[in-house]
């Protein structure tokens, strides 16, 4: 509840900057730390991770693609501030890990917590958190295609929030991700020159909405990602990976006069590519895009950088990325990630994440 307040203050720092007159229809959503990027090395790269190259933070992106994570064990941790500019002490933590089984089974587990500070300086609202806990299971259907599931407990705690008299209670859920991840390679006779085909799709936060009490619910925010990359090697020192990707929520999109919120949770996935009130062009506008790029030498060392771009009647979160990273005695990385909004005054300004890594 209170992120979703919070993402309409950001709505308005926005519009002062020149888009005033403009009817604004952004979906809301319980459990929007569902959908952060948890990871550095995705931070770095436009926040793409469906058809990058298998790490540990796999699960969140694409859980298909843990199968094609290096080692046979892996787990990584990051955190990040979150708006650090008009929020103290609200950050992401992230940790994961995966263990994988013989004949292609990868399972994985994974964390994910949100602090919810008071936004808002009134005495109605208090800090509370939100956290997501993880089980994945993925399996190699063949050469090149992988696929995974992955069931999870969401629990969003709003704090001590009363709206119109009432004291909102915590939310809870249990939702799940599918994915599917394609890898094609080929090299040239010499073995100098080796070029890789990704893609991937995602299906994520399936589930039914989350409910605080007193008629507040609010969908999940179900999530469909389609994504594609390449990756050129050369001489096995330098390595380039380009990748991108698209997005869309799964959710009612907001129509004046109506609760949006009271469909059906399935009825509001199914229906989620036509109900918007602007027709076919406006459920094109629900579309987020996303591209980065990656560059490794020796595979050691590291650099990053990235871009996405939201329409600007959907929530108009544009910005770069840049990341650099470190691969050290053999089995241990460390990642860094920082976000540049493309104007001076968004709220998303000195966002950044550090991760750490190790595989076996």
């Amino acid at each position: 509840m209170k992120a979703i307040l919070l993402t309409l203050a950001c709505l308005s720092c926005v519009m002062t900057n020149g888009f005033t007159q403009t009817i604004y229809r952004v979906s809301e959503t319980a459990g929007e730390f569902l959908i952060k990027a948890p990871d550095a090395r995705a931070g770095g790269m436009g926040h793409v991770g469906t058809a990058t190259s298998g790490d540990a933070n796999s699960a969140f992106w694409n859980v298909g693609k843990l199968t094609d994570a290096p080692g046979n064990f892996g787990a990584s941790a990051t955190y990040s501030p979150w708006l650090p500019n008009i929020i103290n002490n609200a950050w992401l933590g992230y940790a994961t890990a995966y263990k994988k089984l013989g004949k292609g089974q990868v399972v994985g587990a994974s964390v994910q917590y949100f602090s919810d500070p008071a936004i808002i300086s009134a005495p109605t609202l208090s800090a509370g958190g939100d956290i997501a806990l993880s089980a994945s299971y993925a399996k190699q259907l063949g050469s090149h295609l992988s696929a995974g599931m992955t069931l999870k407990y969401v629990s969003s705690d709003i704090g001590s929030a009363v709206v119109s008299g009432v004291v909102l209670k915590p939310a809870r859920a249990v939702a799940g991700d599918i994915g599917f991840y394609y890898k094609s390679h080929s090299s040239d006779v010499e073995g100098r020159e080796n070029v890789v085909w990704t893609i991937g799709a995602t299906l994520a936060n399936i589930g039914p909405k989350m409910n605080y009490g007193a008629g507040y619910e609010y969908f999940l925010p179900t999530t469909l990602r389609l994504g594609g990359g390449f990756s050129y090697t050369v001489n096995g020192q330098h390595k380039l990976n380009v990748t991108a990707e698209a997005g869309k929520l799964l959710v009612p999109t907001p129509t004046p006069g109506r609760n949006v919120n009271q469909k059906p949770y399935l009825e509001g996935i199914l229906k989620s590519f036509s109900d918007a009130p602007g027709g076919f062009k406006e459920e094109m506008q629900e579309i987020v895009l996303a591209m980065g790029a990656e560059y490794w030498y020796k595979n050691r060392f590291a650099l990053r950088g990235g871009y996405y771009t939201e329409n600007k009647e959907k929530g108009n979160r544009k910005f770069f990325t840049t990341g650099a990273g470190v691969r050290f005695l053999k089995h241990y990385s460390l990642d860094f990630a920082y976000l540049i909004p493309t104007d001076s005054g968004n709220p998303m300004k000195n966002m950044y994440k550090v991760s750490a890594s190790v595989d076996f």
